[in-house]
C-alpha cells in the first residue's frame, strides 16, 4: 500500500466507522430490547457471560461461535475498564461487536481486491479503496451492523480464511474456516472453495501444459461449446483418477481436510447439519434457489450486469445458440416446476422483505415463476460473462460451492446469499469509475431505505402490542 492510497484508505475506513457508529447509536436509541432473532441470540450470549456454558436455547440453530467469541472480547474488556453491572454483556454492548466486525471486513475486503487483482496495474488505488467501501456498506450485510446477529462475524472469518487461502497459508485459512464454521455450519462449503482455489490452480496449470503439448488454444478461450466443455471434463476426471495427482493435493489441502472431516463427524454424531430446531431448516433440492440468487445479484450488480453492452452480447449469443438456449429454458421451466418450495416463515412473516417479494411478484399469478425463466437466463448469462476471465477450473470450482450453499435451503432469505455474492464481486473486474460511483450510489439509496423503514415505519400486529419493523 503505497502512502497515498494508505492516507486514502484510512480516511475512508475512518469515516465509515464513524458514520457506522452514529447510525449504531441511533438504532440502540430506538431499540433498546432484543428484536427478531436477537431474543434468542441475546439472552445466550448473556448466559455464556454469567459462566453458564450448559444453557442452550433450543431454538438456536447455528453453533456458539458468536457467544463465545462475545464473552472473549466482552469480558476482558469490562475488566480492563472497570465496568460493573447491567452494561457488561448488554444488547448494545454485544451488538457492538458486530460494529467491530464490520470494520474487520472492510479492511479485509480491500486486502482482498488488493490481492485478486494485483496483476492488472491499470487499478488505482482510489478504485481500490471505492470498492472496499461500496462492499462495506453491501445493504443486506450492512444492516445486521446494528443488530446481535452472526452474519458480520460470519463474513469476517470466510473472508479472513479466503485472504489466508490466496497467501498461501492454508493452516490458518483452515483455522478461521473452523471459526466461520462456528458461526454458521454451512460456511463450510467456503473451506472446501479455499480447498477447491488450491486444486484449481494445479488444475489449471497441468491444462496448461496440456494444451502447449497440443498446440493448442489458451484456456482463457476453452468456453462456451459442448465439445470444449466434454474436454475439461475429461481432463479433470483424468487428473483427478492419477494416484501422483492426488497425492499431491492431499499434501496441499490436507489443513481443509482435516476440518471437512471434523464437519463429517459432526453431522453423524449431531445427526444432521442443524442444531436445537430442525423442524424449520429441513434440507431439499431446492434448485430456483440458484434462480433467486442470480436475481438477487443481478439487481445489487446491475451497473455491471445490466448494460446495453451486456444485453447486445446476450441477444447475439442467443441468435447463435438457440438449441442450447432452447434445452436451458426447457430444463429451467422443469425445475422450476418440480423443485420450488414455499417456507412456512416466508408467508407468515411480513417483516422481512422476502415476504414483500414473494406476495407482490410470485403470488401475483400461478404463471409469474415461469414467465420469469427468461430473465434467470439473462442473469445466469451475465453473471458467468463477467467470470471469464477467471480460469475455467477457478469458475467450476465456485459454481459447485454456489450450489451447495443456496440449492438445500428451503427458506428464501437474502441473508444466505451474502458470502456466495461477495466472493463473486471481488473475483469479477474492476468496472469503469462511473459505474463503481454508481453502484455506491445505490448501496447506499438502499441503506438509507431500508433504515428509514426500519427506525420509523414502525407497525404492530392484531391482538399484539409489541413494536414490529421492516427489514432484510
Amino acid at each position: 500500500m503505497e502512502g497515498v492510497e494508505a492516507y486514502g484508505f484510512s480516511a475512508a475506513m475512518s469515516g465509515a466507522f464513524l458514520v457506522s457508529s452514529l447510525l449504531f447509536a441511533a438504532f440502540n436509541r430506538r431499540l433498546r430490547e432484543p428484536y427478531m432473532d436477537e431474543v434468542f441470540h441475546v439472552p445466550q450470549a448473556q448466559a455464556y457471560c454469567h459462566g453458564s456454558f450448559l444453557q442452550w436455547d433450543p431454538m438456536i440453530t447455528t453453533l456458539p461461535g458468536l457467544y463465545l467469541l462475545s464473552v472473549g472480547v466482552v469480558k476482558p474488556a469490562a475488566w480492563l475498564f472497570g465496568w460493573t453491572g447491567p452494561i457488561v454483556c448488554s444488547t448494545g454492548m454485544l451488538r457492538f461487536i458486530n460494529l467491530l466486525f464490520s470494520a474487520g471486513n472492510f479492511y479485509l475486503l480491500y486486502l482482498l481486491l488488493l490481492k485478486i487483482h494485483q496483476k492488472n496495474k491499470a487499478v488505482s488505488g482510489f478504485q481500490r479503496i471505492l470498492s472496499s467501501l461500496t462492499l462495506a456498506i453491501f445493504p443486506t450485510l450492512y444492516f445486521f451492523t446494528f443488530l446481535y446477529y452472526t452474519d458480520p462475524g460470519s463474513v469476517f472469518f470466510t473472508l479472513f480464511a479466503y485472504l489466508m487461502c490466496l497467501y498461501g497459508n492454508h493452516k490458518a485459512s483452515a483455522l478461521l474456516g473452523f471459526c466461520g464454521f462456528m458461526f454458521r455450519q454451512t460456511n463450510i462449503v467456503w473451506t472446501v472453495f479455499c480447498a477447491g482455489n488450491v486444486v484449481a490452480e494445479k488444475l489449471n496449470e497441468a491444462w496448461k501444459t496440456e494444451l502447449l503439448k497440443k498446440k493448442d488454444e489458451k484456456i482463457s478461450a476453452m468456453r462456451g461449446s459442448f465439445p470444449d466443455l466434454i474436454r475439461v471434463l475429461k481432463f479433470l476426471i483424468e487428473y483427478l483418477t492419477s494416484p501422483k495427482n492426488l497425492v499431491t493435493l492431499v499434501a496441499l489441502t490436507w489443513p481443509y481436510i482435516i476440518l471437512v472431516t471434523v464437519f463429517f463427524v459432526f453431522v453423524f454424531v449431531n445427526g444432521g447439519i442443524v442444531v436445537g430446531d430442525r423442524s424449520s431448516h429441513e434440507a431439499c433440492l431446492h434448485f430456483p434457489q440458484l434462480f433467486y440468487f442470480l436475481s438477487f445479484t443481478l439487481f445489487f450488480s446491475f451497473p455491471h450486469l445490466l448494460t446495453p453492452t451486456k444485453i447486445s452480447k446476450f441477444l447475439l449469443s442467443l441468435r447463435k445458440h438457440p438449441v442450447q438456449y432452447g434445452l436451458i429454458t426447457i430444463i429451467s421451466l422443469f425445475l422450476v416446476w418440480k423443485f420450488t418450495y414455499v417456507h412456512k416463515y416466508l408467508l407468515a412473516d411480513n417483516r422481512h422483505y422476502t415476504f414483500y417479494v414473494w406476495r407482490k411478484i410470485f403470488q401475483r399469478h400461478e404463471l409469474v415463476k415461469y414467465a420469469l425463466v427468461p430473465a434467470y437466463i439473462f442473469a445466469g448469462w451475465s453473471f458467468f460473462d463477467t467470470l471469464k476471465t477467471k480460469p475455467v477450473f477457478w469458475t467450476l470450482m465456485y459454481f459447485v460451492c454456489l450450489l451447495a450453499v443456496t440449492v438445500p435451503q428451503k427458506l428464501l432469505e437474502f441473508r444466505y446469499f451474502i458470502l456466495p455474492f461477495l466472493i463473486y464481486r471481488l473475483n469479477i473486474p474492476f468496472p469503469s469509475l462511473s459505474r463503481q460511483l454508481l453502484e455506491l450510489a445505490f448501496y447506499i439509496a438502499v441503506n438509507v431505505v431500508a433504515f428509514f423503514l426500519f427506525l420509523n415505519k414502525t407497525f404492530q400486529w392484531p391482538n399484539s402490542v409489541e413494536v414490529q419493523r421492516f427489514m432484510w
